[in-house]
């Protein structure tokens, strides 16, 4: 077992992430009805998909595997917590760890962390007000429902788009991959709420096509390099978005990470590293202060 996961570590290092991460998004668009009837079926089969859950249940009727993986779930399927002040789980999947913010790191697993200063793209400014507070790592597995809903109402002040590699993200990477979510391409959702900013992280993995979110749609810049959009200038119209509403989607799954300054949330007891939980649950209950 040790060496297998070696091998797999030492090859996650050699291969061409972006370009494996191309032709998979080609597969997933692929159009052609016996191909991607007959790849959505094994994939659903593979993963054990419940598909009783989504709102169109019949896996032909979706246009492409995309389609199929980004499906919309019955609006009864995931009920949102209403105890006053709860902060709303923003995904399916398990919790990877969660907990404070110490000296501006965030722990990732067995003796490994990463920086908050990186993974928000390397301003102090938008890193500043975290610093001290409380971080939520949500690993979404390819069986789960994909898209990333709001922890908390909140009006959007800031998208950025960050470059990197495109590791797999699971337990056997975030064990042995120094600064894995820091290192990975991802989008960093900078939102003011009442618990003061708030961040979502959308973090891509390998094999993870895209990434969109519903106010700029499929985030892809031209160029692989750091840009910042700001949200909070008088010349843009402000989005706001309600708690547990849609924030945007991967397709083909990876990690949302969720961030809070000091003091403001206090993570649910009952929630340890492997944890699964749901889309709308409460993450957090009672407040600070």
């Amino acid at each position: 077992m040790f060496m297998k996961q070696r091998l797999f570590i030492i090859s996650q290092y050699l291969l061409p992430h972006h370009l494996l991460s191309r032709l998979a998004g080609c597969v997933a668009e692929c159009r052609v009805r016996w191909f991607k009837n007959a790849f959505t079926a094994w994939f659903a089969r593979r993963y054990d998909v419940d598909m009783s859950l989504a709102q169109v249940e019949d896996l032909t009727a979706y246009e492409n595997f995309n389609a199929f993986f980004t499906r919309a779930l019955k609006p009864d399927a995931r009920p949102l917590d209403q105890t006053p002040g709860a902060v709303l789980c923003p995904a399916d999947g398990a919790i990877s760890q969660l907990g404070r913010i110490e000296h501006g790191r965030v722990f990732q697993a067995k003796g490994h962390s990463f920086s908050v200063l990186e993974l928000l793209g390397g301003q102090s400014a938008t890193a500043a007000p975290f610093m001290g507070g409380e971080f939520a790592t949500v690993y979404l597995s390819p069986k789960d429902y994909h898209r990333v809903h709001m922890p908390l109402a909140g009006t959007l002040r800031e998208m950025i788009y960050v470059p990197g590699r495109i590791f797999s993200v699971n337990q056997t990477t975030a064990e042995n991959v120094p600064e894995l979510f820091a290192r990975n391409e991802r989008v960093v959702c900078v939102f003011d709420t009442e618990r003061g900013p708030m961040a979502v992280v959308l973090v891509g993995a390998m094999i993870v096509a895209s990434v969109e979110t519903v106010w700029a749609g499929l985030v892809t810049p031209p160029k692989r390099e750091l840009k910042s959009v700001r949200y909070d200038e008088a010349a843009r119209a402000p989005i706001h978005l309600e708690k547990g509403a849609e924030l945007g989607r991967f397709k083909l799954g990876s990690t949302a990470i969720v961030l809070f300054g000091a003091d403001q949330v206090r993570w649910s007891d009952a929630l340890i590293a492997g944890s699964p939980v749901q889309m709308g649950q409460a993450m957090a209950g009672a407040l600070l202060h």
